[in-house]
């Protein structure tokens, strides 16, 4: 039986915790709820190691319609250890 984890919806996504396996859907339902609660920029946290993961959320972000753009973090907010999301609020 899978354990429920309560995420709060805040505009920062941190995926340390997460199997690689529930990347893609925790993203997008994370997104998702972001566009909910008009919450327009969001921080997604993969840490640098080898980078596997980081690739995997940029291989998803061209995927979901709601995002509009996406860069490297600036050595402020992790670097290449997050990417920033902006988000389409039409």
């Amino acid at each position: 039986m899978e354990e429920i984890v309560e995420i709060p919806i805040n505009g920062v996504l941190d995926l340390h915790t997460f199997q690689p396996k529930e990347v893609n859907p925790l993203v997008i339902d994370y997104l998702n709820e972001c566009v909910k609660r008009n919450i327009r920029h969001v921080r997604i946290i993969h840490g640098k190691g080898i980078g596997n993961l980081r690739r995997t959320v940029e291989a998803l972000l061209p995927k979901i319609a709601i995002v509009e753009s996406w860069q490297p973090a600036g050595t402020d907010a992790g670097h290449w250890g997050a990417t920033l999301v902006t988000l389409r609020h039409d």
